[in-house]
């Protein structure tokens, strides 16, 4: 069965939104596993607008399972996840106008600048993942890298508008895990899955972890995080 990662990051939102200390993502983080995460995730902008440098460096140092970094490509964050260690990086695209990462990295038309990021966070012994589309072009590319890991976006299936679209992209997914599992490389997936669309995608065989994060901490205004990330954890289960 696939693992659950528990993306906090608007943990970190809320509290930036009163610029006091409360709530406290790694509290929540520490719930989250204690409810059954596998690894914790959070995503360090690069306009700061959730998860601070400060928070990264307290889950390092508290959380009992994996600590999965996103980030992006510029210097500055490299340089921060190469002092910080965290168990995993995972390189996503981002722009400074999104509400939330639209899609996967254009690895094949980035090769260079990232692998140079690849072997940088690898030479400090972090392993490395990719978000990228459910495309055999991308997964090739990424392969190139040197990443270990490649995570696919899942936001076309879950916000497919019907039936037909929902089906057509689930087996776009499918067939990139198929095929990136023939190449060797471990396979994640995540954005957008919630408790009505993960139970199919957790179903896929060769996706070794899910990463989920706004549903969880929505769902978890009405009934507590960690019951939210229990009943995600049985879903993926």
């Amino acid at each position: 069965m696939p693992r659950l990662g528990v993306n906090i990051d608007h943990v970190a939102t809320l509290r930036q939104a009163r610029g006091g200390n409360l709530p406290d993502p790694v509290y929540a983080a520490f719930l989250a596993e204690q409810a059954g995460a596998q690894s914790i995730v959070a995503h360090l902008r690069e306009d700061r607008r959730h998860i601070q440098e400060q928070d990264i460096k307290l889950l390092r140092k508290k959380i009992s399972t994996k600590l999965n970094l996103e980030m992006s490509v510029a210097p500055e964050i490299l340089n921060i996840a190469c002092a910080i260690r965290p168990d995993q990086a995972t390189l996503v695209p981002e722009r400074r106008k999104e509400l939330t990462t639209e899609g996967g990295l254009n690895v094949a038309a980035n090769l260079k600048i990232i692998s140079g990021a690849v072997k940088k966070l690898k030479a400090s012994n972090i392993r490395v993942s990719l978000f990228i589309d459910p495309d055999k072009k991308q997964v090739n590319a990424a392969r190139k890298t040197g990443a270990e890991i490649i995570e696919f976006h899942t936001g076309r299936y879950a916000l497919a508008k019907n039936s037909r679209e929902k089906e057509k992209f689930f087996n776009e997914l499918k067939r990139a895990v198929d095929f990136a599992r023939t190449q060797g490389i471990t396979v994640g997936a995540g954005h957008g899955l919630d408790y009505a669309n993960v139970r199919r995608i957790a179903g896929i065989k060769g996706i070794e972890e899910l990463n989920i994060g706004y549903s969880i901490i929505a769902k978890a205004l009405y009934v507590g995080l960690f019951a939210a990330v229990k009943e995600m954890r049985e879903l993926v289960r």
